[in-house]
């Protein structure tokens, strides 16, 4: 696969040309194929003859994302930047940093101002999805794939994204142009030298030395796609068992061997791979600008369907993976109580050998910021992280030694804060056993003893979580002081309630456009040409004024109540008056927010879902759905619905 383009641009075509660098001027040796796309048919055409015409410009690009079909035609989106992330098994891994969306119509067909305008939308849906997640590719390395993945290929010839894992290939979608061409079954054209597999997640590559060692650290985070959406429209299990937030973690350690005159780089590598995903049966939370949301959740068991999408998904799982340790660390007791409940229920019912399960109550076991108490969790899962082992693969022969047998899958409610402490104890543990079976530690040493590269540990773990709660909630993770510094302190407190208030304004009254983002880039919303069958009616006047007045009403209120003397008001009375007008103003704006929370909630347009304003409003049958809501405060709700550290006055 060529890892430079220049883009040519002129009236009729699109013309891809591979580049190549000095220090690679080998590859130049075989004829490189060129890629034409032709701008009035939109048709793809491999090695075009050369036509005349001048370039009206050019662009280098560094991979292809795809090609989508909106109002105005089609679009294509190239790679325009990308930053080095580092090199695994002699392939570098980057990051996509820029992107460029053109159209490829060289006219704009006659649309109406209402089609003008939704197409603008289309297109900074696309912008910004691209801009605020973190996608990334290699050229050479199998980033969809595992290490055992990979070894189990062996020498096969098939093409990068032949052989990708369809969960975590995220512009695949966008590639459906390119991969049809090359399947046609009268004229096919082999396009896979420009077809790219692009991940969203997060990659980090390290190198290291431990005990005098050469040794790579990295961490892969794959997100799945096949439920992707944002906090609170994405929970639980769809009817195909694909779970919210699913993601596949894998830590990646490469050893050089002690002394080596081996010419591989890196022989000796291992990998720990574990998994997350949302509470896998079907509930969710209804935003409703109240702090903790609605809790809706399907417990009716006795229905068959009901409880065969649940295992659907773990068969699913143990078909990828093997046996499941299913770790949940949701409360035992308040809001998530029924939550963990189901999850017991379920389990129990399926009667699966293959399921190990574990609950976990994170915060009580862990409070009073005792986390060094995750101890627990890690005595209790012991036999079974043995049992499961990990991957080990000795490059020089080339033997796969060991294979990871089963995976860990945790959950919380978010799948993102107490997850990740969580993984990256359990990675920590495991670091240990393979860098002793590498002989970089002895049998009675830990790698916590070396300062330098357990730093480098914990900050890649607490990177991980805040790229993927980003993605999912908006915001960085919670809790990232402990998994940085190993000890929870009360400034990380004060950054998780500074987050925790942030998501809950993303999430409420921004996260629809997310969603809708996340919809059109996967397309599992598809745009036809001129349509318009989206919902683009606007709110009622009413919740339109209703949130400046309060705010403008609150605020008139704080200044004149502090700062009276700016206010030039002479008459005591007509001050009290003015009080008075603002304060009932601020509760009555307030309490209609509260009685009407789900209207001021940014809904997707593209996809109606199961939680829009429609279906609230319709009654829910009680024997088939449990709704509960917490009575507790702000900061015990934080706690519990919302992982935030709790923080309790002192009597």
């Amino acid at each position: 696969m060529l890892e430079q383009f220049g883009l040519h641009i002129s009236h009729d075509t699109y013309c891809f040309t591979p580049l190549y660098e000095p220090a690679k001027e080998g590859i130049a040796s075989t004829p490189l194929d060129t890629l034409t796309v032709h701008r009035n048919s939109g048709l793809l055409e491999l090695n075009a003859p050369q036509a005349l015409e001048r370039s009206q410009n050019e662009l280098t690009v560094y991979g292809l994302l795809g090609f989508i079909q909106l109002q105005a035609g089609e679009y294509m989106i190239v790679i325009t930047g990308r930053a080095r992330i580092g090199s695994l098994c002699g392939s570098d891994i980057y990051r996509a940093t820029t992107f460029q969306i053109l159209h490829v119509p060289h006219t704009m067909p006659a649309l109406t101002k209402q089609q003008m305008e939704t197409e603008q939308m289309f297109i900074n849906l696309l912008e910004d999805h691209l801009k605020q997640n973190s996608f990334y590719f290699s050229y050479k390395y199998h980033l969809t794939l595992t290490i055992q993945q990979q070894a189990a290929l062996g020498q096969n010839s098939r093409s990068q994204w032949e052989e990708a894992d369809t969960r975590f290939f995220s512009n695949r979608f966008l590639m459906e142009k390119l991969i049809n061409a090359t399947q046609h079954k009268t004229n096919p054209q082999d396009l896979s030298a420009f077809i790219l597999p692009v991940i969203q997640g997060f990659v980090a590559i390290v190198s290291s030395v431990i005990q005098r060692r050469q040794v790579v650290f990295g961490l892969i985070s794959r997100r799945s796609l096949e439920r992707d959406g944002t906090r609170y429209f994405s929970r639980g299990l769809d009817i195909k068992g694909h779970a919210s937030n699913f993601v596949e973690t894998e830590q990646i350690l490469l050893c050089d061997l002690p002394q080596s005159l081996s010419t591989t780089e890196h022989p000796l590598q291992f990998s720990f791979v574990q998994t997350r995903g949302s509470m896998p049966a079907r509930w969710g939370q209804i935003p409703n600008t109240r702090y903790t949301p609605q809790l809706w959740l399907n417990n009716d068991l006795s229905n068959l369907d009901v409880l065969d999408i649940s295992r659907t998904h773990f068969d699913q799982q143990i078909e990828h993976y093997g046996s499941q340790v299913l770790v949940n660390l949701v409360n035992k007791k308040g809001y998530e109580l029924p939550v963990g409940e189901l999850y017991r229920s379920i389990v129990e019912k399926l009667a699966n050998p293959r399921l190990f399960y574990v609950h976990f109550d994170f915060h009580h076991e862990c409070r009073k910021m005792r986390w060094n108490r995750v101890q627990l969790l890690l005595d209790m899962l012991e036999p079974e992280l043995r049992k499961q082992s990990y991957c080990f693969y000795d490059a020089t022969t080339p033997v796969l030694k060991k294979r990871q047998t089963s995976v860990v899958r945790t959950n919380c409610m978010d799948c993102l804060d107490r997850t990740n402490v969580v993984q990256s104890a359990l990675a920590h543990w495991v670091l240990d056993l393979q860098l002793r079976e590498a002989n970089v530690l002895q049998s009675t040493e830990v790698v916590e003893n070396d300062e330098a590269f357990i730093s480098i540990f914990k900050n890649v773990w607490a990177d991980n979580a805040d790229v993927l709660s980003i993605a999912y909630s908006g915001t960085g993770a919670l809790k990232t002081d402990y998994t940085r510094t190993g000890k929870r302190s009360y400034a990380g407190a004060l950054s998780d309630l500074s987050n925790s208030i942030l998501r809950y304004i993303k999430n409420n009254y921004m996260d629809g456009s997310r969603q809708d983002a996340i919809d059109l880039y996967l397309g599992n919303y598809r745009v036809g040409k001129g349509q318009l069958d989206i919902n683009t009616s606007g709110k009622s006047w009413q919740i339109r004024v209703i949130p400046p007045a309060f705010f403008l009403s609150f605020a008139t209120f704080v200044f004149a109540l502090f700062f009276p003397s700016h206010l030039a008001i002479e008459s005591s009375l007509l001050y009290l008056f003015l009080l008075s007008f603002c304060f009932a103003i601020v509760l009555v704006t307030w309490r209609f927010i509260q009685l009407h929370g789900s209207e001021f909630v940014n809904w997707p347009k593209l996809i109606q879902l199961p939680t829009s304003p429609e279906y609230i409003s319709r009654p829910v049958a009680a024997s088939r759905w449990t709704v509960t809501r917490s009575n507790t405060g702000l900061l015990e709700e934080a706690e519990e619905g919302q992982e935030m550290t709790s923080i309790k006055k002192k009597t």
